[in-house]
């Protein structure tokens, strides 16, 4: 039996190779591939629509502009001097010549140089698992063709000299995010997998895939609401924020919630939660296994959270004053009305801790004490370091959605879930559109992704305030930050804050966070969880899962810091409620929701129901 050139296979090997990539059923094949395009046109159809009626107007051209005139920038730099471009030129021809040497030479039937691949995935991408990515010679090279050409692009922004760091994080996240789009693994002929799959099924994956577009476009209003988890499997109350309780409170921005005790005795200091308003607060109530919530309630907390309105056009001018003062404070107070308690400990996670931090500073001016100690998971005060979202925030970009935002009063929920998934669209984004439109497989069930898919509108003047003040002007670090007439400070904020941060956190960097902790006019504890945003600060005691470190005062440089932190195994859940009871472990009878309040209804409320 002789052998073939590529990678040394058999004939028979071969033709079996190739075999699996022959149409069997050219008829069945043909008809499913006209139910496609019936299907496609559900789709488009469904995208039309409703730009014909007036009810959506195409965002794009402003991001598109944007992108174009940061493209400008960094293209003006190589292309200014004759050298440099040749250089950059030389350099791509030299990898696409490696590429096709290393093809001609396996074609041939040689042997690979040491070291394998002329050029391999990054450690950790799925992109390229299946074999055929390595073994067949064709997919190997439109791999390796890939990876040469999108490093190129990714070097050309990191080795342009004279750009200004937005300019080269905006061109840093475009160049990455048209590489994940290019990417071969997004197309049918380009993907082993998905190649086989369509012969294999005659098309039928198509159909499917068509079919879940049309569906998720018709979902969307006209534009695409993205399928990452197979919704039917949950509902909020019923298998979502299960931990048992009541509203005790409702203003026009916020519900809270009180929830029942487990424990004979509870703290004496209760527990307020204010949760971003950028999704919703059952990240911390996932489900009984994963709720911080109801672990908070185990620990003998009496725990109240801030349930935020998905706002609509009556919010339009409900700004952060309006959050502070109907949410937080109303919060403070109705925690006094239920438990009679005027010292509260509180939390605020994301965004929802930025809020509380100026309403620290706030209500410190005010004479209002009664918030005695502050937890922020995962929140920023300075916006120095604030990661990949500054990409969305210059002046331009926010005048155009403000723009945007002055007709209905609001940003509709879609574009902020957008952004976020933008700035991990290898992992949210294009994985879902390969399994979902392409393989036609539903999504599995998934509960994380279900409540990031639950996303919330922004009200006008909120963020509007929240992108000014914090991310373009970064206000509230350096004292600029107005809030009721007033220019609050940082520096008045003296009670003990737990500042946590997240490793790989890419919305509040943990440098962000650390650097954030020298304005706060008080002792700080900063502690550095595992993980990123989400996951490290959801992490259970029982799962065992990650770690995280602590070293004293958060002084000084943040590497340095890191490097000589104490490294701990497991969750910080317990780190911080020793942190907390060594502030004030007093202890009093249990209390219940209603017994001093009437109660609005039973948890999680419906502010958190409404849907976008």
């Amino acid at each position: 039996m002789s052998k073939t050139a590529d990678s040394g296979k058999t004939d028979s090997e071969q033709a079996s190779s190739v075999e699996q990539y022959l149409v069997k059923d050219p008829e069945r094949f043909a008809l499913n591939l006209a139910r496609m395009v019936e299907q496609a046109g559900k789709a488009a159809s469904a995208w039309i629509e409703p730009r014909e009626r007036g009810e959506l107007r195409d965002g794009v051209s402003e991001p598109m502009a944007d992108m174009v005139k940061t493209f400008s920038k960094l293209t003006e730099y190589w292309l200014s001097d004759p050298s440099r471009a040749l250089e950059a030129q030389t350099r791509l021809f030299s990898g696409y010549m490696n590429v096709w040497s290393s093809a001609i030479l396996r074609m041939s039937g040689g042997e690979q140089p040491s070291g394998g691949e002329s050029i391999a995935p990054e450690k950790g991408d799925k992109r390229f698992q299946d074999p055929e990515w390595g073994r067949n010679a064709f997919f190997d090279f439109l791999k390796q063709a890939y990876l040469v050409t999108a490093r190129w692009a990714n070097d050309l922004v990191e080795h342009a000299e004279g750009l200004d760091e937005h300019t080269r994080h905006k061109a840093s996240f475009y160049v990455r995010q048209i590489s994940n789009a290019l990417s071969p693994s997004n197309f049918i002929l380009t993907n082993p997998e998905l190649f086989r799959e369509t012969v294999a099924s005659n098309g039928e994956n198509l159909v499917r895939g068509m079919k879940m577009l049309a569906e998720d476009i018709q979902a969307g209003g006209g534009d695409l609401k993205l399928r990452q988890s197979d919704h039917s499997q949950f509902e909020i109350g019923r298998n979502l924020a299960m931990t048992p309780g009541k509203v005790v409170g409702r203003s026009d921005v916020a519900e809270i919630i009180q929830y029942d005790p487990s424990t004979e005795t509870v703290l004496k200091r209760p527990l307020l939660i204010c949760p971003p308003w950028i999704n919703k607060f059952y990240i911390l109530d996932l489900n009984p296994q994963k709720s911080f919530i109801r672990w908070a309630v185990e620990q003998g907390h009496t725990v109240f959270v801030i349930s935020w309105i998905n706002p609509d056009e009556r919010h339009g001018m409900k700004g952060w004053e309006a959050y502070i003062r109907e949410g937080l404070q109303y919060g403070l107070d109705t925690v006094e009305a239920a438990t009679g308690e005027r010292e509260v400990n509180a939390i605020g996670y994301c965004v929802g801790g930025t809020l509380l931090a100026a309403a620290l500073a706030l209500l410190a001016q005010e004479g209002d004490e009664r918030i005695k100690t502050a937890t922020f998971f995962t929140t920023q005060v300075d916006f120095t370091h604030a990661g990949d979202l500054k990409v969305f925030v210059d002046e331009d970009q926010i005048a155009a959605l403000e723009r945007s935002m002055r007709g209905k009063g609001y940003l509709e929920g879609n574009k902020m879930a957008t952004a976020f998934n933008m700035l991990r669209s290898s992992d949210l984004i294009w994985p879902y559109v390969v399994n979902n439109y392409m393989r036609g497989k539903e999504p599995l069930p998934f509960d994380l992704l279900y409540w990031n898919a639950d996303s919330t509108r922004m009200s006008a003047a909120n963020h509007s305030f929240y992108l000014r003040n914090c991310y373009l002007e970064n206000n509230l670090s350096h004292g600029r930050m107005e809030l009721a007439g007033r220019t609050v400070s940082l520096g008045d904020v003296t009670i003990p804050v737990y500042n946590l941060a997240a490793r790989e956190d890419h919305i509040a960097p943990a440098r962000s966070v650390f650097l954030g902790c020298r304005y706060f006019g008080g002792p700080v504890e900063y502690v550095m969880a595992g993980s990123g945003h989400i996951a490290g600060v959801v992490n259970p005691p029982a799962q065992n899962k990650y770690q995280y470190w602590t070293n004293g005062k958060p002084a000084g440089d943040f590497d340095e810091w890191v490097a000589n932190a104490q490294e701990n195994t497991g969750s910080w859940w317990p780190h911080w409620q020793s942190w907390i009871a060594e502030r004030d472990n007093r202890k009093v009878a249990a209390r219940h929701p209603g017994a001093h309040t009437p109660t609005l209804g039973d948890a999680p409320g419906t502010y958190v129901r409404v849907r976008v």
